[in-house]
C-alpha cells in the first residue's frame, strides 16, 4: 500500500489552524482521500493528558520541563496515531507539530535551536511532514482573535512576535514544505489558497 500524506498546519495563535485542518479534510475527504485529522500537543488519550497539563495557567513550568512534555506528547501521538495513519495509505492533516517546537522552545524561549531540532528528531523517529501551511498574521490580530487564553496565550506580545519571527525563519529556511499563507484574510479565501498549494503542490485529485 502506499504510504500515505502527512500535512501539517502551522502558525501564531488564533491564526484559524483548527478551522483550515477541518475544511482541508473535509475537501480531501470529497475528492476520494481517507483522512484523519489530529493536533499537538494531543491526539492519542495520553498525549491528551499532557495537553491539559501544558495549557493549565497554573503551572509554573520551566522551559526545559515544557519542552520535553510536548515531545514526550509527540512520541506518543507519532508512535500511536500518525505513522499507523501513514502506513495505511491514509492522509494526516495535523494542527502544529514539530515546527511549533522550533518556534515556540527556541524562538521564543530562547532554547538552543540545534538542541530543540535534535530533540525533536528523536521523539519523532525523523518523521517530517510532507508539506506544511504556515498559517501568518499579526500577533496582535492574533491573540485579538484568540477566545480562551490558556497559559501559552499569556505570555505576552514580545513573546509572540519572537515566535513568529521564528516561523518565518522556517519557512525561508524551507521553501519547497513550508508555504505561507496570509491567515488575515477572510476564512474562505485563506481555504481557497490552501487548496491550490495541496492540489498543486501534493498532486491531489
Amino acid at each position: 500500500m502506499p504510504a500515505g500524506i502527512f500535512i501539517t498546519l502551522e502558525g501564531p495563535e488564533g491564526a484559524g489552524k483548527t478551522t483550515q485542518a477541518d475544511t482541508l479534510a473535509e475537501w480531501l475527504r470529497e475528492r476520494g482521500h481517507g483522512v484523519i485529522v489530529t493536533r499537538e500537543p494531543g491526539g492519542d488519550p495520553l498525549a491528551e493528558g499532557i495537553r491539559a497539563l501544558l495549557q493549565n495557567p497554573e503551572w509554573a513550568l520551566d522551559v526545559r520541563a515544557e519542552l520535553l512534555l510536548f515531545l514526550a506528547a509527540r512520541a506518543q501521538h507519532v508512535a500511536h496515531v500518525i505513522r499507523p495513519a501513514l502506513a495505511q495509505g491514509r492522509t494526516v492533516v495535523c494542527d502544529r507539530f514539530s515546527d511549533s517546537t522550533l518556534a515556540y522552545q527556541s524562538a521564543g524561549s530562547g532554547l538552543p535551536l540545534a538542541e530543540v531540532r535534535a530533540l525533536n528528531e528523536f521523539a519523532t523517529g525523523g518523521l517530517a511532514p510532507d508539506l506544511t501551511l504556515l498559517l501568518d498574521l499579526d500577533v496582535t490580530l492574533g491573540l485579538r482573535r484568540q477566545g480562551e487564553w490558556a497559559r501559552m496565550e499569556r505570555r505576552g506580545v514580545e513573546f509572540h512576535r519572537r515566535v513568529r519571527e521564528g516561523f518565518l525563519r522556517l519557512a525561508a529556511a524551507e521553501p519547497e514544505r513550508v508555504r505561507v499563507v496570509d491567515a488575515a484574510r477572510p476564512l474562505e479565501a485563506v481555504a481557497a489558497e490552501i487548496r491550490a498549494i495541496v492540489d498543486c503542490g501534493l498532486r491531489i485529485s
